[in-house]
Parts: structure tokens; C-alpha cells; sequence
């Protein structure tokens, strides 16, 4: 088991690929610490984990927060050993609708909240002087992104940096912090999100090959199996590594010879 022994707080936990990290961490013999907004929805999936999990509802726009989760991990397992900073946000903008609010919003739950919760997370894991491992989760949008997703992007852009940053601050102290930028994976909220743009029911079933060269779109599931890797001690002694989780090389990749005109 590769998390056997181990305590694990996972941000934006209670849905989509935080929910699946929970549960493959758990599978793997963690204990781990749930975050969300929605109480409901976190009672539930510690329910589902049979007393492996407990779960603490805040919103990462407050700054008390970030503090707050840690300790909150800490005063109910007594340890922390792994951070997964998967909570995100991605509400579309262009540079025609770009504007001071907007920017803040985003930048301040994906990139700000990461930062200070790694910053409290470190504090734990210098007193405790076992090293410790950061996770945090991207996006492929972090390289370019769609002319919808500016701001977004940008927020992705500036999470690769600093996971590059800190790993090399961090490394001397056994702190190891690898990103995952992640590809089109359809969460309940990407289904019901590109239904409101106006694809149909079951949408994520029917993707063009382009999209999806392996016949279908990769799943919560899967991502979290790397997040489980990359925490892991298995995954060692690696650190500051940017890890691309799709099904086709993200970078460079050229499909002009498949279009049709």
C-alpha cells in the first residue's frame, strides 16, 4: 500500500478528481482529511470511506482558512504527511471580459490558496522532520490555454512556477513538491458545465478522435491514481516535476495531416 501509515489533506475534495483522490488515497492506506464547501456532499463521501476520513467545510477565499485546514488535519489524525492543492476554479474570460474582480477571484483560490496552504503545510512538516510531499494539480491550460480560459490559465501558469520554485527551495529539507497538469477529464461539474454551453446529454461518450485518441476521455479515477504516485514515497526521490496526465503529448503535438477542408 503505497500511502500505508499516512495523512492526507486533499482541497476541493467533496467532488470530481479531489473526490476520486480521497478515495484511491484511502484504498491506499492513507487517512485523509476532506475539504470543501459543500457539507452534504463531504458527509457522504466520509461515509463511503468507513471512518478513513474526515472532512472540514470552508471556503479558500478566506484567508483564516488556509491555517485553519491544516491544524484541523493535524488535530484530527495527529500528523500530516502529504498535500494535495487540487481546489480550483475556472469561470471563462477573454481579454474583452477581463477585469480587476475577475482576476482576483481566480487568482486568489488558484494560485493564492494553494501558496499559503503549502506554507502552513511545510510548518508541520519541519516540526514533525519526516520530509513531506506536495501535489498540486494544473492544468494543461498552464502552457497556453483556450482564448475563454485567460485568466484561468494564467492561474495555472503561475501554480507550475511555483511548484517548480519551491521544489528546489525545499528539496534540502525532504519536502518534495511535483505538479500534475492535467487534460480533459469530465467531473460532474465539466458534464453539466459543457451542457450548459450547449453540447448534448452525454456529451463526453462522443468525442471526436482528436480529442480523445485512446476512444474515450481519461477519468477522475485514473488522475488520482498519479496524485497517489506523486505523493507517495515510491515516487521519490523526484521533486519539482511538472507531469502531463492526458492521452496524447500535450506539447508540440501537430494533427494538421487529419484535417479536412
Amino acid at each position: 500500500m503505497l500511502l500505508k501509515n499516512k495523512v492526507i489533506l486533499i482541497t476541493g475534495s467533496t467532488t470530481g478528481i479531489g473526490a476520486a483522490a480521497a478515495r484511491c488515497c484511502v484504498a491506499a492506506g492513507a487517512k485523509v482529511m476532506i475539504q470543501g464547501r459543500d457539507e452534504k456532499r463531504a458527509i457522504a463521501l466520509c461515509k463511503e470511506l468507513n471512518g478513513a476520513a474526515k472532512y472540514v467545510i470552508c471556503d479558500l477565499a478566506q484567508p483564516d482558512s488556509y491555517a485553519m485546514i491544516v491544524n484541523a488535519t493535524v488535530a484530527a489524525f495527529g500528523a500530516l504527511h502529504g498535500l494535495v492543492n487540487n481546489a480550483g476554479i475556472c469561470p471563462r474570460s477573454t481579454i474583452d471580459s477581463a477585469d480587476t474582480a475577475h482576476f482576483d477571484r481566480v487568482m486568489n483560490i488558484n494560485a493564492k490558496a494553494p501558496l499559503l496552504i503549502s506554507k502552513e503545510a511545510v510548518n508541520i512538516f519541519r516540526k514533525q522532520k519526516t520530509g513531506g510531499s506536495i501535489v498540486n494539480i494544473g492544468s494543461m491550460n498552464a502552457y497556453c490555454g483556450q482564448p475563454d480560459l485567460l485568466i484561468y490559465s494564467m492561474s495555472k501558469g503561475a501554480l507550475m512556477t511555483m511548484t517548480r520554485n519551491l521544489a528546489d527551495a525545499l528539496g534540502c529539507e525532504k519536502i518534495r513538491v511535483n505538479g500534475l497538469n492535467v487534460g480533459w477529464t469530465p467531473t460532474e461539474n465539466e458534464i453539466e458545465l459543457k451542457k450548459r454551453e450547449g453540447l448534448a446529454d452525454n456529451w463526453q461518450a462522443r468525442i471526436p478522435p482528436v480529442y480523445a485518441p485512446i476512444g474515450r476521455l481519461q477519468t477522475p479515477t485514473e488522475v488520482a491514481q498519479h496524485i497517489v504516485f506523486w505523493l507517495a514515497d515510491f515516487s521519490a526521490p523526484v521533486t519539482g516535476a511538472v507531469y502531463e496526465v492526458e492521452t496524447y503529448p500535450i506539447i508540440g503535438r501537430n494533427r494538421i495531416s487529419d484535417m479536412k477542408i
